[in-house]
């Protein structure tokens, strides 16, 4: 008997040691393909980092790698495909090389290996971003995705004093930052949403204007003196209503709809990360950390829900980012 529990206690430790919880799938497919599994433990490669997971962001661009809709331009790995870019936690181990980073170190930061709804990920050392103090692991986590493409998005259209800039999707992970990052540049800013966010967009500066049906005299009504340019985050025609409402087409930028920018030859900046997104990053921690942009998380969601997550996700009505807890 005794010889028993040292064995039960022994496969424990292993599990421990050298086994984590990761969500996988296997094929293409709707969100029963997800599962979550015990996967090993990720190793710090030379120049890399193992991070302990402690939120991770969802996007709704998952869903078209899940669905293998975006394949063409993120083509899952399969056997076990990974899922997730953006994440937030603790440096567990750094690998040969690294000196930017030491065990304890909190950060977040980006998987262009899409792993991120995991226990443990391994990245290089320079997909990490010191992690302000002040705040939270579930916002620090979801600053890659939705954020950095807003960022991008409202750099790219000029959004600057004396303009009025509409954005599509004004409540949502991206829009809810374009929109405000737009008001940290002067410009006054037209937020198109349900009438459930108005109160809150209006809390942060923005004026509100009810989606759908007569939007285009909403507008008009809202800033008679014509709108300079236009933020698309949610697609499904916006970037249409932003000619008609006669911006130009160097100032309409959408991260969502790539047909209709292929079709009218407008920017699609935000739809893919920079380069090297570390300063844009440290800049929107810092707007968010100082308060001067609020991002809300909708809703937080235990690994073994990733299914309901992204239920919750597809139904484009969520104010604000929805987060998994590993």
């Amino acid at each position: 008997m005794q010889g028993d529990h040292v064995g039960q206690l022994q496969t424990t430790f292993s599990i421990w040691r050298f086994a984590m919880r990761a969500v996988k799938f296997d094929a293409y497919g709707g969100l029963d393909v997800l599962e979550v599994r015990e996967v090993a433990n990720p190793v710090a490669e030379p120049g890399g980092v193992v991070v302990r997971v402690k939120s991770a962001a969802i996007n709704p661009g998952d869903i078209g790698i899940i669905s293998g809709a975006a394949r063409q331009r993120f083509a899952a790995k399969f056997p076990s495909a990974g899922v997730g870019a953006s994440f937030a936690g603790i440096v567990d181990a750094v690998g040969d090389g690294v000196t930017a980073w030491t065990a304890g170190d909190e950060v977040f930061g980006w998987s262009t290996e899409k792993e991120a709804l995991a226990e443990l990920v391994s990245v290089p050392a320079e997909h990490l971003v010191t992690k302000p103090a002040g705040l939270s692991w579930e916002v620090a986590s979801t600053l890659y995705g939705a954020p950095s493409a807003a960022w991008s998005a409202v750099e790219a259209v000029g959004a600057a004093t004396g303009d009025t800039v509409v954005v599509s999707g004004a409540a949502g992970g991206a829009g809810g930052f374009a929109s405000q990052y737009a008001l940290t540049k002067g410009a006054t800013v037209i937020g198109l949403a349900s009438e459930y966010n108005h109160d809150w967009l209006r809390s942060r500066g923005i004026i509100p204007v009810q989606y759908g049906d007569g939007q285009l005299e909403r507008i008009h009504d809202a800033a008679p003196s014509g709108i300079d340019a236009f933020v698309d985050t949610f697609g499904d025609g916006y970037i249409d209503l932003a000619v008609e409402l006669g911006v130009g087409i160097d100032r309409i930028n959408t991260i969502t709809d790539f047909a209709g920018a292929a079709r009218l030859g407008v920017q699609t900046k935000g739809s893919d990360s920079p380069a090297d997104p570390r300063a844009p990053l440290t800049e929107i921690a810092a707007h968010i950390n100082e308060g001067r942009i609020e991002l809300p998380i909708a809703q937080t969601y235990p690994l073994e829900q990733v299914r309901d997550a992204y239920t919750e996700l597809s139904k484009h009505h969520t104010r604000g980012k929805i987060v998994l807890l590993p």
